[in-house]
């Protein structure tokens, strides 16, 4: 297997599937932060999603039932024109936060790396390089082989993925007016949920 070499967002790879948000669906994050400066730091197991709001009837369906609906859903805040920033509590996934956080992908719970799999699929190139960060014991050899350097040195640093760079996974936007008003987000979370059939 080749190695993966560019850097990638880890909360992107790592926590945006704990959301469960259907693969596949064409709206997707323009990036993803675990830590908002000035706002929520890497201790609160927040996930920001930062989005690229389409004026289509679409992605407005798409935001009332998949975001501002979300179970996790703790914080919404319009930041310009077109971006939308949703923040999602995973406090219980904390453990797993703070494991990714220091690049201890492998010490993630059974469950969440169950999650992280299922989201990625059998298919996606990527679902091998998942697994190979968050099982990286099943994958030594080939890592080893790769690199051509001893399988020793490899089983010594155990995990096969780079930690995160924290100023990339920390979102350095300021809020457009300090009091603002959430009248959208308050709105539609407050409007009865559909009834499940």
């Amino acid at each position: 297997m080749k190695i993966y070499k560019d850097y990638f967002q880890k909360s992107k790879i790592f926590l945006y599937p704990l959301l469960e948000i259907q693969k596949g669906i064409k709206y997707v994050p323009i990036n993803t932060y675990m830590a908002w400066e000035g706002q929520y730091s890497f201790e609160d197991s927040k996930l920001m999603c930062l989005y690229q709001q389409k004026s289509t009837k679409a992605f407005a369906k798409f935001e009332e039932f998949q975001l501002l609906n979300h179970k996790y859903l703790d914080d919404y805040q319009e930041l310009d024109k077109d971006l939308h920033l949703y923040v999602f509590d995973l406090v219980n996934y904390k453990k797993d936060i703070q494991n990714v956080i220091k690049g201890l992908y492998s010490k993630m719970r059974k469950k969440t790396k169950t999650q992280i799999l299922d989201f990625f699929g059998d298919i996606a190139p990527i679902s091998e390089y998942i697994e190979s960060y968050i099982y990286p014991e099943y994958y030594h050899d080939d890592y080893a082989n790769e690199l051509n350097v001893p399988l020793e040195d490899i089983e010594k640093v155990w995990e096969l993925c780079s930690k995160p760079d924290l100023e990339k996974e920390n979102l350095k936007i300021k809020i457009k007016e300090l009091n603002i008003i959430k009248e959208k987000s308050i709105s539609l979370l407050l409007k009865p949920k559909r009834n499940s059939i």
